[in-house]
């Protein structure tokens, strides 16, 4: 069984991952703000995180470093619109397992479909 929690503040955009992703997930899980991961992480136990960076409360970065500081096992997959090489260096450096762009969220589903075999 393969769970996933969306962290997005635009709803819009969890449901249009929600509806990519749902071929290889049995449970998808939402959260609107990174700070609301930890608990949920602890809550629902994911396979994968989705990750958007740009968040009211607290960031993506930040709730990724802090999340795998706590659950070093937990699978962070960064999902922005930022996809520049800094980006790209910060996703890793936070732990971030892969940084996907969101004009190719196609290509979540391959990830998280790779992961589990």
């Amino acid at each position: 069984m393969t769970t996933l929690l969306i962290v997005d503040d635009n709803r819009e955009m969890r449901q249009l991952i929600k509806s990519i992703v749902s071929k290889a997930c049995d449970e998808v899980f939402e959260c609107e703000d990174g700070d609301e991961v930890l608990d949920a992480f602890t809550a629902f136990r994911p396979d994968w995180i989705l990750m958007d960076v740009e968040m009211r409360r607290m960031d993506g970065l930040k709730a990724t470093s802090n999340l795998l500081s706590s659950y070093p096992e937990a699978k962070v997959i960064i999902v922005t619109k930022h996809t520049d090489v800094p980006m790209r260096l910060a996703a890793s450096e936070a732990g971030a397992r892969f940084l996907v762009g969101k004009e190719d969220l196609l290509c979540l589903l391959q990830l998280i479909q790779d992961g589990h075999r």
